[in-house]
């Protein structure tokens, strides 16, 4: 029998976007021969690490690259996998007659290729010794539920998710932060509070942030220019660094 959908495919909501102001800081490198974000931490301190799993905006996106920027301006060394190879929704949203639904599942079967030998060549690449963190967006959310079930994962978070059923979040064994919008027409209110009702059955240990007047997206594509959405989508990113600092300090 089929898991129960909690999460739902990316809608229309997923593919608008505000672009932010700045000038990202980190380098595009390959690990396993696929286009990495890295963001240093100016320290050179690399022993507290992020991956990013990135929504249909893809790694690269300039706002993806802020936000990493952010996490590394504090201490994380964050990389970020460019799982769509240079195909991200970006290149598509002014194409007339452009398959969405094609290019979502042709991207899901490629992602889901990409991220196994990716995560183990970071691994190896960096040591086993760090402390590893995950943080996904729509998209890229269900890496993140994958990842909270291994036992080297310090701690992960997910905002907007898409793609989850009830049993990505059975079976966690590392700290899970769900940072929300009140609307979210993919993660709608019944299904978010089904998947703390299940991760209250697992024991497990986690935090849920829910931000009303905002919509699905806000973590990373929220307008600066309106104030509630610029305040949540910085709360959730502070937000997130303070729960990877507590375990990771613990």
């Amino acid at each position: 029998m089929a898991s129960a959908t909690l999460a739902g495919p990316p809608g229309d909501c997923c593919f608008r976007t505000v672009q932010h102001i700045g000038e990202p800081r980190g380098a595009v490198e390959k690990i396993a021969g696929v286009d990495t974000y890295v963001a240093r931490p100016r320290s050179g301190d690399s022993r507290k690490v992020i991956l990013f799993f990135a929504d249909v905006y893809g790694a690269l996106y300039v706002n993806s690259k802020l936000v990493m920027d952010y996490w590394a301006d504090n201490g994380y060394l964050v990389l970020g996998i460019d799982y769509f190879e240079g195909d991200s929704i970006a290149f598509h949203v002014d194409e007339e007659g452009w398959d969405r639904q094609g290019w979502i599942k042709r991207q899901q079967v490629r992602a889901a290729e990409l991220v196994p030998p990716w995560v183990d060549a970071v691994r190896e690449k960096y040591g086993v010794d760090k402390k590893y963190t995950c943080v996904g967006y729509c998209f890229g959310a269900p890496y993140v539920m994958e990842h909270v079930k291994k036992d080297w994962i310090v701690a992960g978070a997910f905002a907007h998710p898409a793609f989850l059923n009830e049993d990505h979040f059975r079976g966690v064994t590392r700290p899970i932060m769900l940072s929300c919008a009140e609307t979210d027409h993919t993660f709608p209110i019944h299904a978010r509070r089904r998947a703390e009702d299940i991760l209250v059955e697992e024991h497990a240990t986690y935090f849920i942030q829910v931000f009303a007047s905002v919509q699905h997206g806000f973590a990373l594509r929220g307008d600066p220019g309106v104030p509630v959405q610029k305040w949540a989508k910085e709360e959730s990113a502070r937000a997130i660094m303070h729960w990877f600092d507590h375990f990771c300090e613990t």
